[in-house]
């Protein structure tokens, strides 16, 4: 049996779409592809997501998009996202044309006859029908080609319609002064045309938070080789050169700090108000801004596997994804069309045969198609999503997908890991206490033991033998028990170091040291234990760890607490320490002396009782409790495993920016919310006045272009949208 062929993303850029029925027509072109898995269509960044076998090449989808009626379709960069300016002059000459012909409804107002003979009319108007207004013709007749429906084929019917009209009474009594409609057709082309000009416009400011990103990169680095610097390109720089970054430049690689001292402002990548100091050892992102001093960088990343790269990524991922509530738009505007072009008929049979007024019923009938035009609806989410992941990630919140987006909005329960997420995640060895002996002879047995462990208490236990000044011995047979501690054999004796169920499983007896213990876990600290193992298990001492909470922490409990979620803490510890810290911090719940493999359990659990639960961490033992919360968010400063598996990232360790994640992921969706509302209130109103001769068509053609605008206008309110609080951390 064939292994199944792996799968791969392509991005394409599409051209020439209008409103939400072109989203649709695309994506079925799209998923028609042999190999295709599914194609996903974004109105507001003009882009397509195709999700394909690996075998599949950029020519058949291409292809599938140009067959669907729109312009080729190009390969695009992963960080690509700048939109060029649109064209005024169009929209300038359009409205320079048909002014003239709307003189008379200005003119009326005055009781001043401005209308110009017909044969000037038909000059003006005939350039805006079929030069300005082309590109709805060619729009229109690819969308009757693949038997479907746009706005571009309402308004080339409308216009047409009206045009038509009014040549054939100029040509039936060209020697007068016939009722004439150019008036209608030029007009609203312009009306559409400008919509559409201001429409890119706004959408061009949903992006800015993605292009400054992008401006961040340098286009320069001093690399220096041999101990000689000079400038090179920075996509010329390589993992392992030592860049040099002079006061007040912009650091153009992920690197280590190997010398100097200096202030950094990583502001708009962190969302971090205040420069951070960073010195040797200190790890620095690209984009970020030096202060005063020279730094000497040794660079860990560069090109597309920088943070920034990365981050611009993830903004523009969640950009092009498409929320869930958006497949209800998808199958609106599926039958939407077809609806608009019946009532079009009818409304033009209507009043031709009841009242016998034939030019007032193609009048009625160009209103009705122009209105109708879905527009606002293709427009109503992606608007709201692009300005709201892209605000967030300005601040240091990254949005990874619109599904997290729009889950984050119910969260009612967050439960947080404790070391690294609530707590410093820098443990310091606060006491020891032997059961007989030399408090020395404990640490150095830990040290030997802990010699080549990465686990944040081993780190501090070999920090104080370190400033001890205790030479630990070697440590053979050393064995690591998952969520319980670490065993190894030194001077050919069995130790085991770590939790109380540890010691439980073990049979050690631990009673002659319940006083400290008991002391120590009232205060709040994490114990280890360290053990003699074998045929009789006997206890040696007990070690105390203190991981003091961020100063944000206790703040970041209330502000959730204020927002009436629920707050719980899933840790390790032991319960009585675990309640020190939660009532520390205010926290309502804990689950505590929980493997990690166990967290996952402790998700579901809360889950199946009705929740909608965010998992808050940063290890690589979180990754499959974020995975399984309804929303996973990870921060930045704990593995990339953690931020894989969540939906949201937070650029910098601060638990207040997960109530700023969940509070604009509210603001965005009751935004997406007010969009298709006054989309579809603005159709269902539109419609029946234009089909009841209430609405001229240049009317209903500035109230369609006015929809889009305001649609557009609304979701960029999001862009004034500052976190309550930004915490120096």
């Amino acid at each position: 049996m064939d292994s199944p062929s792996p799968l791969t993303t392509t991005d394409l850029l599409i051209e020439g779409m209008t409103c939400a029925s072109c989203v649709r027509r695309v994506e079925k072109a799209l998923n028609a592809v042999p190999g295709v898995i599914e194609a996903q269509v974004n109105l507001a960044t003009e882009r397509a997501t195709i999700l394909h076998q690996e075998g599949v090449s950029d020519a058949p989808l291409a292809a599938a998009i140009e067959k669907a009626g729109y312009k080729r379709g190009a390969p695009m960069p992963a960080t690509t996202a700048s939109r060029s300016l649109p064209e005024w002059w169009p929209v300038a000459l359009a409205a320079l044309l048909s002014a003239p012909l709307a003189l008379p409804m200005l003119g009326s107002l005055i009781n001043e006859h401005l209308m110009l003979p017909g044969w000037p009319q038909w000059v003006l108007a005939t350039p805006v029908q079929f030069w300005l207004g082309a590109r709805f013709y060619r729009a229109g007749w690819k969308s009757l080609l693949a038997k479907t429906g746009s706005m571009d084929l309402l308004v080339a019917i409308g216009t047409s319609a009206a045009y038509g009209l009014s040549v054939v009474t100029l040509l039936r009594d060209s020697s007068g002064m016939p009722h004439l409609y150019f008036e209608a057709s030029a007009v609203v082309i312009t009306l559409v045309l400008l919509g559409k000009w201001l429409e890119n416009r706004a959408k061009r400011q949903t992006t800015a938070a993605i292009r400054a990103l992008q401006s961040l990169r340098p286009e320069v680095a001093r690399v220096r080789r041999d101990g000689i610097e000079c400038d090179v390109p920075a996509a010329m720089v390589r993992v392992g050169d030592f860049v040099v970054v002079r006061p007040g430049e912009r650091i153009a690689v992920d690197g280590e700090v190997v010398e100097g001292v200096s202030h950094v402002d990583e502001s708009l990548i962190t969302g971090e108000s205040l420069p951070v100091t960073k010195e040797v050892g200190a790890q620095v992102t690209g984009g970020a801004v030096n202060g005063e001093g020279v730094l000497l960088l040794r660079t860990l990343a560069v090109g597309a596997e920088s943070t920034l790269a990365r981050i611009i990524r993830l903004v523009e991922t969640a950009q092009g994804k498409k929320a869930p509530i958006q497949r209800l738009v998808d199958r609106v505007t599926a039958v939407f069309i077809p609806v608009v072009l019946g009532i079009a008929v009818l409304t033009l049979l209507g009043w031709g045969f009841f009242t016998g007024d034939w030019s007032t019923a193609v009048l009625n009938a160009v209103a009705v198609l122009v209105i109708a035009c879905p527009c606002a609806l293709g427009l109503a989410t992606p608007a709201a999503i692009m300005a709201g992941t892209g605000i967030a990630a300005k601040h240091g919140i990254l949005i990874k997908d619109a599904e997290a987006l729009e889950i984050a909005h119910r969260v009612d329960t967050v439960a947080f890991d404790k070391t690294g997420t609530l707590t410093a995640g820098h443990p310091q060895l606060v006491s020891i206490h032997p059961l007989a002996g030399a408090e020395s002879d404990v640490l150095k047995l830990v040290a030997a033991i802990q010699s080549n462990s990465e686990h944040p208490l081993a780190r501090a236990a070999l920090s104080s033998a370190q400033q001890a000044s205790i030479t630990s011995v070697v440590a053979t047979d050393v064995r690591v028990l998952p969520g319980r501690g670490i065993a190894a054999a030194v001077d050919g004796r069995l130790y085991e170091l770590g939790s109380t169920r540890l010691m439980q499983e073990h049979g050690v007896d631990m009673q002659r040291l319940d006083g400290p213990r008991a002391e120590l876990e009232r205060e709040g600290r994490t114990l280890s234990w360290l053990a003699e193992a074998g045929s009789s298990p006997h206890l040696i001492g007990l070690l105390a760890f203190s991981d003091a909470p961020k100063p944000s922490a206790s703040t970041a409990i209330a502000r959730l607490r204020d927002q009436h979620i629920t707050t719980v803490m899933i840790t390790g510890d032991l319960e009585a320490a675990a309640r020190t810290v939660a009532q520390e911090l205010g926290i309502e719940q804990v689950r505590a002396e929980v493997l990690p493999a166990d967290k996952v359990d402790v998700v579901s659990t809360l889950r199946s009782e009705g929740r909608v639960v965010a998992m808050v961490g940063d290890g690589i033992n979180d990754a499959p409790a974020l995975a399984a919360a309804d929303v996973g968010i990870a921060m930045s400063t704990g593995t990339d495993v953690a931020m894989q598996a969540a939906g949201i990232t937070l650029m910098r360790g601060d638990p207040a920016l997960v109530a700023d994640a969940l509070d604009i992921s509210r603001r965005t969706y009751h935004k997406i919310r007010q969009n298709l509302f006054w989309a579809f209130v603005y159709n269902a109103a539109g419609i029946p006045l234009a089909a009841f001769g209430l609405l001229s068509p240049v009317v209903a053609g500035a109230a369609m272009a006015l929809s889009s605008v305001s649609v557009l206008a609304n979701a960029l309110l999001l862009m004034r949208w500052t976190p309550r609080r930004v915490s120096n951390s």
